[in-house]
């Protein structure tokens, strides 16, 4: 390992700044004992820049469930070689507060309204919708609530459903489109006619002066798939919509008007996307058997990826080489190769897509980031975008990149550090906005579409993971 000490008397905060610029104007040189003035310093203001490589381990683990706070919603069931994915909603609805229904309003009916943009799967294959009306309890909004919430804890068992009749679509046959001039794409609605028996209930509601008023009338809905396995629709408007007609009088006359009032599954209100895979320890079995060369990350809430960092090794070895002195970390990087196909024309049908952005965090800080909404930190969280580049050979590769180097800093200046530091690899929603002209993050959320990354294991005989720490002493 290459080795520079480097002497040179100078005030102490004045040091750190000139550091970096002096460890990487000698970095190419190969005498393991350069000094600098090193007959005029004292020991204890020798400064060292020292580089070790350290081994990482990965295996996968399994993700019971995650937060669901979602743009849009997964509904249906789809089985591919990652497991057999169903998905169903419960969802509040949002009052309108302060609303009344003209005094000779009549009903003509009420229907089920879903908008969709895209789904995973076959879009040709037949899929059905129904409904149930989540009548033993409702969400309280300042709860967050997991993808593995139980249908059964919010509708009581037999319930009948709540539409006219069981809906049968297919994503591919777009009969009802609206166009968004902002994407430049097309999302398909979906309108489903309610019975009778809960249409006259619906209209009957009065309660309209707050949404915990309507929520005791109103507990909401459980949207489940019904029929089908090979299509996942990405619904991204929910909606109730009442149809009905009034009377009003208009020079002399009695007029009759047509009119919809909407009550909205929106951000007001609560809904979950209640995840389930059928045999998810089988799925996890089958794919720990090729833990020797590749490690995946499934989700939403299946598996994760965990990478292992020896940290107790890593700080005896470093305070060892530095004279104990106050470690600084100057760049430790990891890259992470992905291994399966990435082809970004044919998302829509194709569950085997990596993920986009892919966060590296501390496991024993994943609870607390996302339920408290914490923003990435590099001493605790770390965004990585899927990349493309080109290896040796000339062929187009895809990876991950982690720059490690201040989480290091912090984790080897504590005084005790665990044997091993497990991080996990997170695939993650990234919403942003641009002000002045600069670009932030808003918020984090654990990924709620579907994606399934392979990715070179840590024992990959082609690429063996490591991290080389660049660091120093002073």
């Amino acid at each position: 390992m290459p080795i520079f000490v480097i002497r040179y008397l100078i005030m102490r905060n004045k040091l750190l700044p000139i550091l970096l610029i002096l460890a990487f104007a000698l970095s190419g040189c190969k005498d393991d004992s350069l000094s600098a003035g090193g007959s005029i310093l004292e020991k204890e203001d020798e400064i060292y820049v020292r580089t070790d490589t350290f081994e990482i381990q990965s295996a996968i683990t399994l993700c019971d469930s995650i937060i669901s706070m979602p743009d849009s919603f997964l509904l249906g069931e789809m089985e591919n070689k990652y497991g057999t994915l169903h998905a169903d909603v419960l969802a509040q609805f949002a009052c309108p507060i302060g609303f009344r229904y003209p005094d000779n309003a009549k009903l003509k009916g009420v229907y089920l309204r879903l908008t969709y943009s895209t789904w995973f799967g076959d879009g040709k294959a037949p899929i059905g919708i129904n409904a149930y009306e989540m009548d033993k309890a409702t969400f309280n909004y300042a709860t967050r609530y997991a993808t593995n919430t139980k249908p059964q804890d919010y509708v009581s068992e037999g319930s009948e459903p709540v539409l006219e009749n069981e809906k049968l679509i297919m994503a591919s046959e777009r009969k009802d489109s609206i166009y968004t001039t902002s994407t430049n794409s097309y999302s398909t609605v979906v309108r489903a006619k309610m019975n009778d028996a809960f249409a006259n209930k619906f209209f009957q509601l009065r309660d309209f002066e707050s949404q915990e008023a309507f929520n005791k009338q109103f507990k909401g809905l459980y949207i489940a798939g019904v029929f089908g396995s090979t299509t996942l629709l990405n619904i991204v408007d929910i909606a109730i919509d009442v149809d009905y007609t009034f009377t009003y009088n208009k020079a002399g006359k009695d007029t009759t008007v047509s009119d919809v009032k909407s009550f909205y599954a929106n951000s007001e209100v609560r809904q979950v996307n209640c995840i389930n895979y059928a045999d998810k320890q089988g799925t996890f079995d089958a794919l720990s058997a090729d833990a020797a060369l590749y490690n995946y990350i499934i989700a939403p809430a299946n598996i994760y990826t965990r990478l292992s960092l020896p940290m107790k090794k890593m700080q005896s070895v470093i305070q060892s080489r530095i004279d104990d002195k106050r470690p600084y970390v100057n760049m430790a990087k990891v890259r992470v190769n992905v291994c399966n196909h990435v082809d970004q024309t044919t998302g829509r049908d194709d569950w085997s897509q990596p993920a986009p952005k892919m966060l590296l965090i501390k496991e024993s800080a994943m609870h607390r980031f996302f339920t408290d909404r914490e923003l990435p930190a590099d001493t605790c969280a770390i965004i990585g975008e899927l990349t493309k580049g080109t290896n040796k050979a000339g062929d187009t590769e895809y990876y991950y990149s982690y720059d490690l180097s201040a989480l290091l800093t912090k984790q080897l200046r504590f005084t005790n550090n665990p044997d091993t530091m497990h991080m996990l690899m997170v695939p993650v929603d990234v919403i942003t906005a641009t002000s002045n002209s600069t670009t932030y993050i808003v918020s984090i959320k654990q990924q709620q579409t579907v994606s399934a990354t392979q990715i070179m294991s840590a024992k990959n005989p082609q690429d063996p993971m490591d991290v080389e720490v660049v660091y120093s002493g002073f």
